[in-house]
């Protein structure tokens, strides 16, 4: 447990490194909103490496921290909405062993979106932003394949350090 707690601060601190880099990248695309999602990198190497309840506490931590951090109030709780959602479904599909790094990473892209589109629909009480929802999946369907990819090649090479490291300590 003891070796779980500091790969988990490695891994929270390479988030919000990554949610630091994210906010810098100018993604000139003209749909808003719009990120590449570098930080479900970490969400899916602590999901295969170490585990869902994990998985789940660097997600929350991540999302408050880089809100405090980069952010405001709005963007912990749309941030909150989008990866609670996508965390949970992916955490899911994971179990049923049926599915690739790169489908649940997808799924996750879009289903991020889908939580965070709810959050809106309610704050500005206008349920026709839904109609976004397509554009937003397309979006989430090519970078959670992205992330996925580099997720799968990631999980590869730092799991094999990962449980090396665990089985000798």
């Amino acid at each position: 447990m003891k070796h779980n707690v500091a790969f988990l601060g490695v891994f929270l601190a390479l988030a919000l490194v990554f949610s630091y880099v994210e906010a810098m990248i100018p993604f000139a695309i003209a749909i808003p909103g719009v990120k590449l999602g570098i930080t479900n990198i970490v969400v899916l190497l602590i999901l295969y490496l170490i585990g869902p309840k994990e998985a789940f506490i660097v997600s929350v931590l991540r999302v408050i921290l880089a809100g405090l951090l980069f952010g405001n109030l709005f963007s912990i709780i749309y941030s909150m909405a989008g990866a609670l959602f996508s965390l949970a479904v992916m955490m899911l599909l994971r179990r049923t062993k049926q599915f690739h790094v790169i489908s649940i990473s997808a799924v996750g892209g879009i289903v991020h979106n889908l939580g965070q589109l709810i959050v809106a629909a309610f704050v500005v009480e206008n349920y026709n932003i839904m109609y976004y929802f397509a554009v937003l999946m397309i979006a989430g369907v090519i970078t959670g394949v992205i992330i996925g990819i580099v997720g799968n090649e990631m999980i590869k090479r730092v799991g094999r350090f990962f449980w090396k490291r665990q089985i000798h300590t």
